[in-house]
């Protein structure tokens, strides 16, 4: 970033991995992220792109500090994406991981701008699950329609004490605040396909951002042990619904969303925690959220487990848990994850 650069007046020196390749040439080598997840005064392990007259230009190179005067100029220029190397994907992700949970903590930084970053980190998520995990058959109008009900919960949580919980959960465990935006994803799709009120849907997405927020209360090296859990350690981590709604205590939550994250690892064979409830006495959003939960844990790589294939993982769902999830419910995920229309 130091030195003059033409069209921003802060340098412009032009990619030197692609050779200032045209943009429509270079597409796949990159992907896009919101300036704001640039942190001022950090520094990335990544280069950082802009494009220019259709090409990608290098803006910051690897080590150096992206200071707020550049993202001021960034604004200023209309620049609303930069980019980074696909093959610096994992140092990117790596960077947020880290510096997410401070700035989102920091209140010396004006409310309105942590919640930017916020909504900006979760529609990053969103984006690489509609990427990487959904059908290639899913639209824009659906993309759309998902990131407006995050632009809602995003809203919510932006609120005082929201955001410090959110921020505290990304700081102890950030694969389980990144789980909890994906599982936002599926259980929204679910939800859209099965016709309910954007109330039901909104409330839905806020109580899965919300659900895992009793991990804070387990020790990391239980949540990421690679080998099977003791008995006793199981016991402490059935232990975060309860505690989860405890931490949400000073938070004006709507009945829909407590339930999401009491109730969410109850199962309708009754097998479930924390009450052993069965059947229609688990709400119907809370049924889709159980669902969209036990499916993205199983096709996410975990420290006891890698990943499934969306395959296996629903044929696991079917075969190997009789009994557990609502058919209407598990019938909706195969059919959203089929590529069926969902809107």
């Amino acid at each position: 970033m130091r030195g003059q650069r033409p069209g921003l007046g802060l340098g412009g020196a032009v990619n030197k991995d692609v050779g200032g390749v045209a943009g429509g040439e270079a597409k796949d080598l990159f992907f896009a992220v919101h300036p704001l997840l640039i942190f001022p005064e950090t520094l990335g392990t990544f280069k950082v792109y802009i494009k220019q007259a259709g090409r990608f230009v290098l803006y910051a190179g690897q080590g150096e500090l992206f200071t707020p005067r550049h993202r001021k100029k960034l604004h200023d220029s209309g620049v609303s994406e930069v980019y980074i190397l696909a093959q610096e994907r994992q140092n990117y992700q790596d960077y947020v991981e880290r510096h997410l949970p401070r700035i989102l903590a920091d209140e010396d930084v004006p409310v309105r701008e942590r919640s930017k970053v916020l909504h900006s980190a979760a529609t990053g998520i969103v984006q690489d699950v509609f990427d990487n995990k959904l059908p290639t058959g899913m639209t824009k109008r659906e993309y759309s329609r998902i990131l407006g009900f995050v632009d809602q919960a995003v809203q919510f949580l932006s609120k005082g004490e929201a955001l410090k919980q959110i921020a505290a959960l990304a700081s102890h465990d950030y694969s389980v605040y990144s789980h909890s935006v994906q599982v936002f994803v599926y259980a929204t799709a679910i939800l859209q396909a099965m016709r309910v009120t954007e109330e039901l849907v909104v409330a839905t997405g806020v109580g899965a951002m919300l659900h895992d927020l009793g991990k804070m209360a387990v020790d990391k090296a239980i949540l990421q042990k690679p080998g099977p859990l003791t008995m006793e350690e199981r016991r402490v981590v059935e232990t975060h619904p309860v505690k989860g709604v405890a931490f949400c205590m000073d938070m004006p939550l709507s009945s829909e969303v407590t339930a999401c994250i009491l109730l969410h690892h109850e199962r309708i064979n009754g097998v479930g925690y924390p009450g052993g409830l069965t059947g229609k006495d688990i709400p119907l959003h809370v049924r889709v959220l159980s669902a969209a939960d036990v499916y993205d844990a199983m096709t996410t790589k975990r420290p006891y487990a890698d990943a499934f294939s969306p395959f296996e993982a629903l044929r696991v769902m079917r075969d190997d848990m009789p009994g557990a999830f609502d058919l209407d419910v598990f019938k909706t995920l195969v059919m959203v994850l089929s590529g069926a229309n969902i809107v």
